[in-house]
């Protein structure tokens, strides 16, 4: 898909072949999806982790898509959304738009048009909100994937990025397994605790040289701090 680091998204879909192609598509490169078939299930989805995308279709069992998105802005939230509809009227997709949508794709729709899609949605958000970081001796920028350890520049994978990204967002900040887990894995993946320590073990790897640490804090998690 070529989203620049791992990202959690929510589909609103009740289609479950469609569904199920979006999901596979989505984790081929290594994101996070939870599949939710109703608007019911997305609010619970919502209330229990954040999300760096919605993907939403407009008619779903329990109600229309729209007055979710409707909801969702007049709440704040700002979370990037995009409407799946059958709809192809040029009406339709204004009124998707202007009741807060940050893009539309038209079913049926090509999978390369909706990865697009994604890519323009996030890159637009990461302009807007993700800037280079230092902290400690490191040089952190998330738009090109790459870690700056003094002169040398570091490649992250996917979840490595996305964990520092969590750590960096709150210095000194205490986050539990939990926590991390609910922003590197969808609820469907079955994660051990083991899981979180060797993606933590990487990410020290990848720090060293810097006076940046990642502390384990016995019984509760881990946090980013300087020597």
């Amino acid at each position: 898909m070529g989203i620049i680091c791992t990202m959690r998204f929510l589909l609103v879909e009740d289609n479950l072949d469609l569904a199920r192609s979006v999901v596979d598509r989505l984790r081929l490169d290594g994101h996070a999806v939870d599949c939710a078939g109703t608007l019911s299930d997305a609010r619970d989805c919502l209330a229990a982790a954040p999300y760096d995308l919605i993907l939403l279709d407009i008619s779903l069992p329990d109600g229309d898509g729209r007055d979710f998105l409707r909801a969702e802005r007049r709440l704040g939230r700002d979370t990037p959304i995009i409407v799946m509809t059958a709809r192809a009227e040029v009406s339709d997709r204004v009124n998707v738009l202007d009741l807060g949508a940050d893009d539309y794709v038209t079913k049926p729709f090509d999978f390369a048009e909706l990865e697009a899609r994604c890519r323009a949605v996030l890159r637009r958000r990461g302009a807007a909100l993700q800037t280079v970081q230092h902290f400690a001796g490191l040089t952190f920028n998330p738009l090109n994937a790459t870690l700056g350890v003094g002169n040398e520049l570091r490649e992250l994978r996917n979840r490595e990025l996305r964990l520092l990204e969590i750590l960096l967002a709150a210095p000194e900040r205490i986050f539990s397994k939990d926590q991390i887990c609910d922003r590197l894995f969808s609820y469907a993946e079955s994660v051990t605790d083991n899981a979180i320590e060797v993606y933590i073990g990487r990410l020290r790897k990848k720090i060293e040289g810097s006076e940046a640490r990642i502390e384990t804090i016995r019984g509760i998690g881990y946090r980013l701090t300087s020597r």
